[in-house]
């Protein structure tokens, strides 16, 4: 780990996220939307938008995960990120997000609502700090870690990229965890 990883963690009030990396939210809009006035995947109501820091060093990754809202990812610094996708079809790509723009590397990229993703810092050695936003704004409700079983079962294809990308447990809906949605924390008991 670097000084400047630490760094960040120390001074950006950062703590460890139920996918993997660190987050802390920076923003959550005061005004929402209705769930009357959203589409039916939503369970309630929706802040208008929310935005996080998050922190990954190359030792960790950001676990396969999908939400029902489409999320932006900001570039700030340290290595680029490369963010795993699984789209709706079944495909496999990469985005990476980072600021050498002659390496093909974007200061954002958009992940569609629905998407599989996760992401890994491309060099060794390295962290990335970036931000995430999502409209409607975020909520657990709205968040699926799949289990590595249930991915290999239905993306074969993928075994080396879902082995990387997911926990050896059953994923986030494993019997004996839960989120703690009022603290955007997992608790293990």
């Amino acid at each position: 780990m670097t000084n400047k990883y630490e760094f960040y963690i120390k001074t950006l009030g950062l703590r460890k996220h139920p996918e993997g990396g660190w987050f802390r939210e920076t923003y959550r809009s005061t005004e929402s939307i209705t769930k009357e006035n959203l589409p039916d995947r939503f369970s309630g109501d929706r802040n208008f938008s929310t935005a996080i820091y998050f922190l990954l060093n190359a030792d960790e990754f950001s676990a396969f995960h999908r939400l029902k809202q489409d999320e932006i990812w900001h570039f700030y610094d340290g290595s680029a990120l490369t963010i795993h996708i699984i789209d709706e079809k079944g495909e496999y790509f990469e985005l990476v997000l980072g600021k050498e723009s002659m390496e093909k590397e974007s200061l954002q990229i958009a992940v569609n609502g629905g998407w599989l993703f996760g992401a890994s810092v491309k060099k060794g050695g390295s962290f990335s700090l970036a931000g995430c936003t999502v409209a409607p704004g975020f909520n657990f409700d709205d968040f699926e870690t799949p289990s590595r079983n249930e991915l290999l079962l239905k993306y074969p294809h993928y075994e080396k990229v879902i082995l990387g990308l997911t926990q050896k447990l059953t994923g986030l809906k494993q019997k004996n965890q839960h989120l703690d949605k009022s603290e955007s924390k997992l608790i293990i008991s």
